[in-house]
């Protein structure tokens, strides 16, 4: 199968990101497979490497809530790989500022995790859950910046719901309209 093509009737169109992200996803689940990986050990280095990829990316958008949501008073960190023999292995990447700590409330997160028991990893928020990742070159990783975006401003809507609209300076200095 041409992942970057699919026939729809009698046009061919090019498949967005997002659904051949998804039809990687899912012939991953069809072939008992992780990329080209079968084992654990296998799938973990491709989890690895996928992280890497997917570094600027998650930065990126974190970065972009940070410069126009929280005007630039919030602080971007990644964990890189973590190994939990209850959990499995995850990345984060985080973003926190002063009204959210002062709050006690979660930074923002965009969590990549393999867990224990799974056939292969994932993404996920704080408050949001599961997308597939099944990330293996530097072209998908950039796919998944939309995903990441959504990610991140999904779970800082729920953060403000946690709270209230106060928690975004952005809103409390009038530049939201």
């Amino acid at each position: 199968m041409n992942s970057a093509t699919s026939t729809t009737g009698p046009d061919t169109a090019t498949v967005p990101g997002h659904a051949e992200a998804l039809l990687r996803h899912f012939a991953d689940l069809r072939d008992g497979l992780h990329g080209d990986a079968a084992g654990r050990q296998d799938k973990e280095r491709l989890f690895g490497t996928a992280v890497d990829l997917l570094d600027p990316y998650a930065r990126q958008a974190l970065a972009e809530i940070n410069t126009h949501l929280l005007l630039g008073t919030g602080e971007v960190a990644g964990t890189g790989i973590r190994r939990s023999l209850a959990e499995g292995v995850d990345a984060l990447w985080t973003l926190s500022w002063p009204e959210q700590q002062a709050t006690g409330i979660n930074p923002i997160v965009i969590r990549a995790f393999f867990g224990r028991g799974f056939h292969h990893p994932h993404l996920q928020g704080g408050t949001v859950r599961e997308w597939p990742l099944n990330v293996f070159t530097p072209e998908q990783a950039a796919a998944e910046l939309p995903t990441l975006r959504a990610i991140a401003a999904a779970d800082l809507h729920n953060l403000v719901f946690q709270r209230d609209f106060r928690i975004i300076p952005a809103t409390m200095n009038g530049a939201a309209q």
